[in-house]
């Protein structure tokens, strides 16, 4: 209970601002002219990492029997859990990734697991996986539709240069035969991710760009001679925190089509036992700031690589675990998917979320498999934000933050509202950008990274807002007992929980008039979805 008042108290600290009614009048002009940025169609990403029951942070050990190596495949809540995404993506991967070795025939060593070791990277040995356990990985993944990224270990064959530097090239014999086995069985991966946290300065060690590129194009040699006139995995690197001259050079020395996706990591919620943790989840300006690095690597991909694109390959929000009182709650929901659609403003294709089950931020509970909050946002996104991306002019609080996709189910808009502001709610009016009188426009605050004119010339945007289809569906999620550090989450008042068989229940919304304000309550989010607004995705 104490350590629930420490991470409490901050959070009710957070500077309001002054009121004078409950609520707020919000004009939301959505831009329905043209799309500003794409995902792919399974944007959504969850990770399953490496790290055994040994690894622990602040007198704490929250991983459990959540590793790739002895996690239960057999539960039916983990199955359930995935094949609800149909599909979600899995990246196989995690800090331990460049210290696992292969159990092939060839690897003349015994195939024993992760142990902890003095003086070993992040304080463990080498680990491998046999064969007989990537089986039945490949079996959950192929009963279960995912799909699948599976990170190599990029560190095999090197040679530690000085502390935390490596160097020399890849010995790349055991993934190969790795590959080859993955290949003869007919596993469907999807992309192969070449190393973790090595980018840059890394995090335990680091590889320069000018090998790293190398080595990319060796991976992309295996790779074409494995698959043969087959469909071929994506190549996708490096995994690691953003460096921009790094990733530049990365991009210069492999060349064209050779690295597919850049993936990069994001923690920018601080250590998992800061107790800022909150604050910084309710704080705009805070969120705001990854802006930049999604903004520079987009850019950085035109200039040197536009054969590539960006994807989150990992984010848990708070580092080292997550956080014991945050990362597993209602309230960390503002954070994830306030980053979910941030990055896809800027063509960011995929965002893998750490984890789906292990430590404090899987979106399963590492004993029971039971979802988390997040996991039923990260649900509703995948079934209801398209891939298409709009932008949208907005008056009112900063609180409120906005993101617009076409429509994926039923075409449209899909709209997203969340409301960070602890005592004002908002009463919301959205409209399209053809269909709003300029006079009513005072006041607007523009997406100030796509500010474009009216379309004022595109007759067929905006000819109406929404009126063809009298009804808009309406996903309103809060907390539990108005508690934001709550593990249960509410969808229009009712809370989500697993059926009575065990199942993943469905997600219903309420369906209200299309013409009448949206009433968003503050500390909660909503998904609004609009079937017949007139946007260019629907045309």
């Amino acid at each position: 209970m104490r350590l629930w008042v420490i991470f409490l108290l901050p959070l009710l600290c957070l500077p309001a601002r002054v009121r004078s009614e409950d609520y707020s009048d919000v004009t939301v002009i959505v831009r329905g002219s043209e799309t500003i940025a794409s995902t792919s169609d399974d944007f959504v990403c969850a990770t399953i990492d490496w790290w055994p029951p040994e690894k622990c942070n602040y007198d704490q050990c929250p991983w459990g029997r959540a590793s790739i190596l002895n996690l239960d495949l057999t539960n039916p809540l983990l199955a359930k859990a995935i094949q609800a995404f149909s599909p979600l993506r899995i990246r196989v991967g995690g800090s331990l990734q460049d210290q696992v070795l292969y159990g092939t025939p060839n690897l003349g060593s015994p195939c024993d697991p992760f142990t902890k070791v003095s003086g070993g990277l992040f304080g463990f040995s080498q680990g491998c996986i046999t064969l007989e356990r990537w089986d039945a990985i490949n079996d959950l993944f192929l009963n279960t539709g995912a799909v699948v990224t599976f990170g190599l270990n990029a560190l095999q064959g090197r040679q530690q240069l000085s502390k935390g530097v490596w160097g020399g090239p890849w010995n790349s014999s055991n993934a190969r035969d790795f590959m080859e086995y993955t290949v003869s069985m007919n596993y469907p991966i999807d992309s192969w991710e070449f190393g973790n946290e090595l980018s840059g300065s890394g995090i335990g060690a680091s590889v320069g760009a000018e090998q790293y590129g190398k080595d990319l194009v060796e991976l992309q040699t295996i790779i074409n001679e494995l698959y043969g006139d087959s469909r071929k995995p994506l190549v996708v690197a490096p995994g690691g925190f953003y460096d921009q001259k790094w990733f530049g050079d990365l991009l210069e020395v492999s060349g064209p089509n050779v690295l597919n996706a850049m993936t990069h990591h994001i923690y920018n919620l601080g250590a998992g036992n800061d107790p800022q943790v909150p604050n910084r989840i309710l704080n705009p300006q805070y969120l705001s700031r990854t802006s930049d690095t999604f903004r520079s690597l987009q850019l950085t991909i035109q200039r040197h690589g536009p054969w590539s694109a960006p994807w989150v390959g990992e984010a848990g929000g708070a580092y080292n675990s997550g956080s014991r009182l945050v990362s597993n709650t209602f309230l960390n929901s503002f954070w994830y998917l306030d980053q979910l659609g941030q990055s896809s403003k800027y063509d960011t294709k995929v965002y893998c979320r750490q984890t789906l089950i292990g430590g404090n931020y899987g979106l399963l509970d590492t004993e029971t498999f039971v979802p988390n909050p997040d996991y039923y946002s990260a649900l509703l996104w995948h079934r209801l934000m398209g891939t298409g991306v709009l932008s949208t002019d907005i008056s009112g609080s900063s609180y409120l933050r906005t993101y617009v996709h076409c429509g994926k189910q039923k075409g449209g808009i899909a709209l997203l509202l969340l409301n960070l502001h602890q005592s004002m709610g908002f009463m919301i009016s959205v409209r399209n950008d053809l269909n709003v009188n300029l006079a009513e426009g005072q006041g607007i605050i523009r997406d100030n990274v796509f500010v474009h004119g009216l379309k004022r010339t595109v007759s067929w945007v905006g000819s109406k807002a929404s009126d063809g289809y009298s009804k808009r569906e309406e996903y309103h999620l809060s907390a539990k007992d108005g508690n934001p550090y709550a593990r249960t989450m509410l969808l229009n008042g009712v809370p989500l929980e697993l059926t009575e068989d065990g199942d993943i229940p469905p997600l219903y919304p309420v369906e209200v008039s299309v013409n009448s304000p949206i009433y968003v309550a503050p500390l909660t989010i909503a998904f609004v979805v609009f079937p017949d607004f007139e946007a260019v995705c629907s045309r």
